[in-house]
């Protein structure tokens, strides 16, 4: 490949998909991405994906992190973390937009140690969040 930069930390094969989230800066920490490979929170290609599972140039990684849905495609896998323009070469993202902060606002929370909410608020709630 006559675009990769020298010493970056690719492969041409295939990385740990903890590391590879890691490295493209979806997440802070490598420990973060093997929490969150451990706690369900990330597939490949539709499956549930270990912290060991190699990733390869064309998966789809889905991530559910910071209150969001992240889906990426690989397209360079590399193994140590690179700057943030380099990063953004390595993946193709394909997520949905944040949501806007009053989105966000509109869905209701309860202040903690409220109580069970009764069946109206649970039924204002509900509505707030567009269910039925």
């Amino acid at each position: 490949m006559a675009d990769e930069v020298s010493g970056s930390g690719t492969d041409t094969g295939s990385v740990r998909v903890d590391a590879w989230i890691w490295s493209v800066r979806l997440t802070k920490t490598r420990s973060t991405a093997a929490t969150a490979c451990r706690a369900g929170h990330v597939k490949v290609n539709g499956e549930r994906a270990k912290p060991a599972q190699p990733v390869r140039a064309g998966d789809e990684v889905r991530l559910f992190h910071a209150g969001r849905e992240r889906i990426v495609v690989v397209r360079r896998p590399v193994s140590k973390r690179v700057g943030a323009p380099v990063a953004a070469e390595c993946l193709i993202d394909k997520s949905p937009p944040p949501p806007s902060p009053v989105e966000a606002a509109a869905v209701g929370i309860r202040d903690r140690g409220a109580g069970r909410p009764t069946k109206r608020e649970r039924r204002e709630i509900e509505s707030l969040r567009g269910r039925p």
